[in-house]
């Protein structure tokens, strides 16, 4: 109970702070009132509380949510929503102020679950996080699948079977819970485990249940670890006509645990029979291929062949034009060529000897018929005679004899011996000599 009421006079007239403090605690009397009005004039500073104001029919009441507070409620507050909120009425002392202090809100309309739900996806989307370029395609043959999902429920066991059946591949089963409060955590934990263990793909999802169930894979850290997880991701919530966020983010979306194993993995069985037209599609295209390349190689032989023996024949030719030079090149043939030069420069010696013994014989038979016409022999021929002393020098006048010499007179036949009795130095034609 609040204590008596100060009276005021003229005389005694109350102080502000005291009418504020008063009207605060008659307002506090009220204790917890629940009001609905429409959000206005939204402000969050630093400090993380939240100041708004709610209006109904043209009136406007202040409000503050704590900061501890505003942290437990699921959705943003926004202009232009509709709330209903508890909370204490009070005044401001420093502005003199009623205003209301809120500790609990939620949309008068939609319930608080679904506005949260609408605002984060619209947060997330405007992120990029649900983009259809951001969608990775699922690897082919994937060599381990990571399934996240409860391991006590009917989901796991279709995956394994369908796995089995279709391409039995590994699968790394990561048990987490799928609803209430540890879900997300797990779910999150989960996924991490798996990639760290190293897969290729991740399967994270539930079997059937109600929409209500789908909570955990609405939960903004699952939805981010999914959009930032590096191996593609199938989601398999396991609802047909509910599309969780989980669904949004991943890069494929099964209805079912068990498309989401047909997604995983292709079927062994048509994947056979694609092999196995495809081996025989690849062995006709082989044999055409080798007939092809046998005739190729056959006219390749062949023109090969021709363009051997071309080129044989051209080095036959050079090989026996080597061979005659390097047979003229031969010591043998050398000495033989040089032989029958040497025999070759004799006959032309012999040759050039004899008419050389021709020309001198000729001039010799000239010079000798000269000599012979200039010989004394010849002049004593024609009647003469050569007087000689003994000492065989020739007389050539009678003065350079004297009575008495011994002489010989040489005449064309024979010759004689005379004394000299008479010289003639007058006669005509010389001295005379008389025997």
């Amino acid at each position: 109970m609040a204590g008596p009421r100060p009276t005021s006079t003229r005389e005694r007239p109350l102080s502000v702070a005291e009418v504020v403090r008063l009207a605060g605690r008659v307002l506090d009397e009220l204790g917890l009132v629940w009001l609905e009005g429409e959000v206005t004039q939204v402000t969050q500073p630093a400090s993380g509380h939240l100041y708004f104001g709610l209006q109904d029919k043209g009136s406007v009441l202040p409000a503050v949510m704590w900061g501890r507070d505003l942290a437990r409620v699921r959705f943003k507050i926004q202009p232009g929503q509709r709330l209903r909120v508890r909370g204490r009425l009070g005044v401001y002392d420093r502005d003199g102020k009623m205003q209301l202090y809120v500790d609990f809100a939620e949309p008068a309309g939609a319930g608080a679950e679904a506005l949260a739900l609408a605002q984060l996806k619209a947060k997330l989307a405007a992120e990029g996080l649900f983009a259809a370029e951001r969608k990775r395609p699922l690897p082919r043959f994937p060599r381990r699948i990571g399934v996240v999902t409860s391991a006590h429920g009917a989901a796991v066991h279709d995956i394994i079977r369908t796995v089995q059946r279709r391409l039995p591949t590994p699968i790394l089963i990561a048990d987490a819970a799928v609803q209430g409060p540890t879900a997300p955590h797990q779910l999150v934990m989960g996924m991490a485990m798996v990639v760290r263990a190293g897969v290729d793909i991740v399967i994270v999802g539930r079997g059937g249940g109600a929409a209500t169930d789908l909570t955990a894979f609405n939960h903004e850290r699952v939805v981010r670890t999914i959009a930032r997880c590096p191996v593609p991701v199938i989601s398999a919530v396991g609802h047909e006509t509910d599309l969780s966020l989980a669904d949004l983010a991943a890069d494929a979306r099964a209805s079912t645990p068990t498309a989401a194993a047909e997604l995983a993995v292709p079927d062994g069985a048509a994947l056979g029979d694609r092999i196995a037209k495809e081996r025989r599609r690849l062995d006709r295209e082989l044999r055409h291929t080798l007939d092809r390349a046998r005739q190729d190689l056959d006219r390749a032989a062949a023109a090969l062949h021709a363009r051997g023996e071309r080129a044989l024949a051209g080095t036959r030719g050079q090989l026996l034009q080597l061979e005659r030079r390097l047979a003229a090149l031969h010591p043998r043939v050398r000495i033989l060529a040089r032989g029958a030069a040497l025999g070759e420069l004799e006959r032309r010696l012999a040759v050039a000897m004899r008419g050389a013994l021709e020309r001198r014989r000729a001039e010799l038979g000239r010079i000798g018929a000269q000599m012979a016409a200039l010989s004394p022999l010849a002049v004593l021929d024609r009647g003469y005679a050569m007087v000689q002393r003994p000492d065989r020098s020739i007389v050539r006048g009678a003065d350079a004899v004297r009575v008495g010499d011994q002489l010989a007179v040489r005449l064309a036949r024979g010759s004689l011996a005379v004394t000299v009795d008479e010289v003639d130095a007058d006669a005509e034609g010389g001295a005379e000599v008389r025997p």
